[in-house]
């Protein structure tokens, strides 16, 4: 691994770390309509990441399929769907908010729950971002670094309300701030080792790349739809959640075609 795909599977967890450091320097309890803010913002970056980042990138790979080039695209997606769904079935989480906690009965406690609910939702992000290493790693013309970084650059925006979405909750429950932080920490440290993991497969097996690519996006997507937006939307009745998804939506798009 080079040291440019190693910093970019680090910059994602930074931005989780330094998201989860805000329950240090702020006070007070993340307001509502902030929290759904950014959960919105999060959701658009995932989408946008998913299309221009994955999605695309696995359909141009295969374009010696000819007509039949979405075929990769469409069998990745489904089996990143899937998985996440299998995922959400056997791994007890509780989402914030949510009057019950999901999958099989556990003693987990309410703390540990939340951090696998975030956990869950960060491996297919850390997935993306070792596969678009992985395909640069690998010498296809379709991904330069740049892009590559951008992916990385938008993940980590997105991460820092992640961060302080699981910390700030945490705190306000009664947790200490050195405890909040570490578990919002915690819930990051998948990224970084679903990128790696994700790099390693795909270096074993260059030919499956576009179906990585497009796995990493049906995951995300699964997310998105399945937590992100319901989060966004909680609650009395409110646009902002749709205009930050947008707004997430476009900065991903504009660091995707500047630094792509």
């Amino acid at each position: 691994m080079t040291i440019e795909a190693f910093v970019g599977i680090m910059i994602p967890f930074v931005g989780t770390t330094l998201g989860a450091a805000c329950v240090f320097a702020v006070k007070n309890q993340m307001k509502d309509m902030l929290r759904r803010g950014l959960t919105g913002f999060a959701a658009g970056v995932m989408v946008a990441a998913s299309v221009w980042s994955l999605l695309i990138p696995a359909m141009n790979q295969s374009e010696h399929m000819g007509k039949l080039a979405f075929v990769p695209a469409v069998v990745g997606f489904w089996l990143g769907i899937l998985f996440l769904w299998l995922l959400d079935l056997i791994t007890p989480h509780l989402h914030l908010n949510a009057a019950a906690p999901e999958g099989p009965k556990s003693n987990f406690s309410r703390t540990t729950m939340l951090v696998l609910a975030v956990a869950l939702h960060n491996i297919p992000e850390g997935m993306a971002v070792g596969v678009v290493y992985a395909a640069w790693l690998s010498g296809d013309v379709e991904m330069t670094v740049s892009a590559a970084l951008a992916l990385s650059i938008g993940i980590a925006i997105q991460n820092f309300p992640e961060g302080a979405i699981i910390s700030m909750p945490l705190r306000a429950e009664g947790a200490s701030k050195k405890k909040s932080f570490l578990y919002g920490v915690i819930s990051g440290v998948v990224e970084p080792l679903a990128a790696l993991v994700t790099i390693l497969l795909a270096g074993l097996i260059v030919p499956i790349l576009p179906y990585l690519l497009s796995f990493a996006a049906g995951a995300m997507i699964y997310v998105v739809v399945e937590e992100l937006i319901p989060e966004a939307s909680a609650g009395k009745h409110s646009n902002l959640g749709t205009l930050m998804f947008a707004a997430g939506f476009s900065v991903m798009m504009i660091l995707d075609v500047a630094l792509g």
